[in-house]
């Protein structure tokens, strides 16, 4: 009994070993670090440097707990708040930048040098019998078995020539 049970957590550690040094795992794992290293840094520039600047315009000489922190209207510490909402309204902003017009950026760029400029030649036809999606250099239809080499696309087919009055 206890070999069975030391082979069973051995299966699962192999296979909890292969989840979890996944690359995507370890990307993902690393993208919440620096995402939440990124939240700190916002938090503390807000919290050290701007809204002490806010501060400057509604302070009062003789208070002196003057500043956004003593911002508040029947126990409701709007100051506060609005250091929250000015780091969320940042982070917001930066990822929005980053991902979605820095990545997206860099998708039509990639997608445009694949391209080139060219169009790309046709990787499927119509067969003429039964209207299916055949392979372009197709000489069978692989739905109907009927002879296409004759089409456009086949290897050694003859130009198209339109059937009926022109």
């Amino acid at each position: 009994m206890f070999k069975r049970a030391v082979g069973v957590l051995k299966a699962n550690a192999n296979e909890f070993k292969e989840f979890a040094f996944k690359g995507n795992l370890i990307q993902l794992a690393i993208a919440v670090v620096l995402g939440g290293a990124f939240g700190d840094l916002i938090k503390s520039f807000v919290g050290n440097l701007f809204t002490p600047l806010l501060s400057v315009f509604g302070a009062d000489p003789a208070n002196k707990m003057a500043g956004y922190a003593s911002w508040n209207w029947r126990g409701i510490n709007f100051g506060l708040f609005l250091a929250d909402l000015i780091s969320f309204l940042i982070i917001a902003l930066a990822i929005f930048l980053l991902m979605v017009k820095v990545v997206g950026a860099l998708g039509r760029l990639t997608v445009k040098l694949k391209t080139d400029g060219t169009p790309s030649d046709p990787t499927d036809k119509e067969c003429p019998y039964c209207l299916m999606k055949v392979p372009y250099k197709a000489r069978r239809c692989g739905h109907c078995t009927s002879d296409i080499s004759d089409t456009p696309g086949a290897p050694g087919a003859a130009p198209a020539v339109p059937i009926g009055p022109v």
